[in-house]
């Protein structure tokens, strides 16, 4: 993997860390730090001893406090499009990440880190965390799906809500709408996200990824495809290793020892 400026990679066993590291700009998005981003993800896609990806964001004070202001300032409207659609194809590839992705939310996660981890397929959040869409008093509009996730998340008319006011959404109000699973305090909130995957990655690795293949295809297609695609996925798992592994360990009653095959 290249050498990244704002993104940290670490491993502990099965799970990778993916840090957001620009604390001086409260690891605020650039096109850079989403490039790499996507570089990051892109760098544990296929490493066979990565069973899960926690993403958060150095220091006390921000998961990721929103998009560089004075990088979107010089926008014209071809750039405009340019920069969403970047954003849109990284952050798109975290929802479709392949492994369970966990965002780990200290601090304020406003604009574009609202985005970020809103793309990720759980979120937990310390007790100071604050969410936010706060575009539309800059005169834009979420360019990264905060438009569409959000909405998706926690109904139309909350999403139209926040999105049009603005205002943060402390971590009690996120927990209470869904926007996150749980609330946890500021210094517990590594030992808890790592305890979450725990729970997590001890299961079977095909049958993770295809049940979020299976829930985000139902997303975009009507009930009866969605119903067809999960049978499909369901079959498919039976002629696994992993499913034979899971279900023996079931009638021995001993812990499976899953391969991902």
């Amino acid at each position: 993997m290249p050498e990244l400026n704002y993104i940290r990679v670490e491993r502990e066993g099965d799970l990778a860390i993916i840090t957001v590291d620009r604390q001086d700009k409260l690891n605020a998005l650039n096109a850079e730090v989403v490039r790499e981003l996507g570089v990051a993800f892109g760098s544990v896609r296929d490493d066979g001893e990565v069973r899960g990806v926690i993403l958060t964001g150095a220091g006390e004070k921000a998961f990721v406090a929103g998009a560089d202001i004075g990088e979107l300032a010089t926008m014209d409207s071809l750039s405009g499009v340019e920069v969403s659609r970047a954003g849109q194809e990284v952050f798109l590839a975290i929802e479709r990440f392949p492994k369970p992705v966990l965002a780990a939310v200290g601090g304020y996660a406003l604009g574009g880190g609202c985005e970020l981890a809103l793309a990720c397929h759980m979120r937990i959040a310390s007790e100071n965390a604050r969410f936010g869409l706060p575009e539309v008093g800059l005169g834009i509009i979420p360019g990264y799906g905060g438009t569409i996730r959000l909405a998706r998340l926690i109904g139309l008319g909350r999403a139209i809500e926040i999105t049009l006011t603005g205002d943060m959404v402390d971590a009690g109000r996120a927990e209470a709408l869904g926007m996150v699973t749980a609330v946890v305090p500021r210094d517990e909130l590594s030992d808890k996200a790592r305890a979450l995957m725990a729970k997590v990655t001890k299961n079977g690795p095909v049958a993770m990824r295809l049940a979020l293949e299976s829930m985000y295809r139902a997303v975009d297609t009507s009930m009866a495809d969605a119903l067809d695609y999960e049978s499909n996925l369901f079959g498919l798992l039976a002629s696994t290793a992993d499913m034979k592994e899971g279900m023996t360990a079931f009638l021995e009653k001993r812990k499976a020892d899953f391969h991902g095959r």
